[in-house]
């Protein structure tokens, strides 16, 4: 899979709805899998099978 970069739109539980930032595409995701501090409007970079806050 390519880099890609992600807005973090909404947080329900223990997941995270994010959204491609050039397609506009939603993903829901575990937040476990997410770095820690990740909230609202945080802006991430998913690549090598990581996310890391931008």
């Amino acid at each position: 899979m390519e880099p890609k970069d992600y807005l973090v739109k909404k947080i329900e539980g223990e997941y995270a709805i994010l959204a491609d930032m050039e397609s506009g595409e939603e993903l829901f995701i575990a937040m476990a899998l997410l770095p820690i501090g990740v909230d609202v409007g945080t802006r991430l970079h998913y690549e090598m099978l990581e996310y890391r806050i931008v």
